[in-house]
């Protein structure tokens, strides 16, 4: 809020928009398993820190929350298809929000896993509809 100084008017601005997507009731899925996994470590992250989080209070209401992706992971731990290697390099990408580069040579081990933990999780996350 900006204070007015003597002879000057104050104009403050309310944002009080509502996104068209919540207006219209609808859901907006993710794209691919990669843009989830990030939407869920930032949602993490936040709540680590102290917020709060609702599937449906952001600017694109979506059809999940953050803990329905994880357990989509434990899933896939617990048959075998992904190892804890897999969930520390999604964790640690994840957490810096952006994934690893096979371009560099200290970053190549860590791509190869996070691809095949993405390609597996792509699947489950499908199923649920959560990734179109």
């Amino acid at each position: 809020m900006q204070t007015a100084k003597a002879g000057q008017t104050c104009i403050t601005e309310t944002r009080n928009t509502v996104s068209p997507y919540r207006a219209l009731g609808t859901v907006v899925p993710f794209r691919s398993a990669e843009e989830a996994w990030f939407w869920t470590m930032a949602a993490l992250v936040a709540r680590r820190e102290g917020a709060r989080y609702a599937a449906h209070r952001g600017l694109y209401p979506r059809p999940c929350e953050p803990d329905d992706v994880v357990k989509c992971l434990d899933q896939l731990y617990r048959r075998r298809r992904v190892d804890l290697v897999h969930a520390r390099i999604l964790r640690i990408w994840g957490e810096r929000g952006m994934a690893p580069d096979p371009a560099r040579p200290s970053e190549r081990c860590d791509w190869r896993l996070w691809r095949e933990a993405m390609e597996r999780l792509e699947w489950p996350l499908r199923v649920k509809g959560i990734v179109v």
